[in-house]
């Protein structure tokens, strides 16, 4: 596991992806939310963190605009594939 300071929080590298340190959720699932244009408030509410876990992340996010962008993009890519094989699976 890779510890990426950021502020008071720290965002830390798993098998899972970038992840807000304490937790299991990746900041890939934030972008879903950030993306979409949510408040932080609702995303605070929907996974259960604090204003600094979510800061934290969003300055992350912010400063290392092109890694999780790229990141992001091979989560998505991976999530359609995975969802296509299920739909093409249960068809059969």
């Amino acid at each position: 596991m890779t510890s990426v300071s950021s502020g008071k929080s720290t965002i830390i590298r798993t098998e899972r992806g970038l992840t807000i340190a304490g937790t299991r959720i990746t900041l890939y699932q934030l972008m879903d939310y950030i993306c979409a244009g949510y408040p932080p408030k609702l995303i605070r509410h929907q996974f259960y963190i604090t204003d600094e876990q979510l800061n934290a992340a969003i300055s992350y996010i912010e400063t290392n605009r092109t890694e999780v962008e790229a990141e992001y993009q091979i989560v998505l890519q991976q999530a359609e594939e995975i969802r296509q094989y299920w739909e093409d699976r249960n068809r059969d």
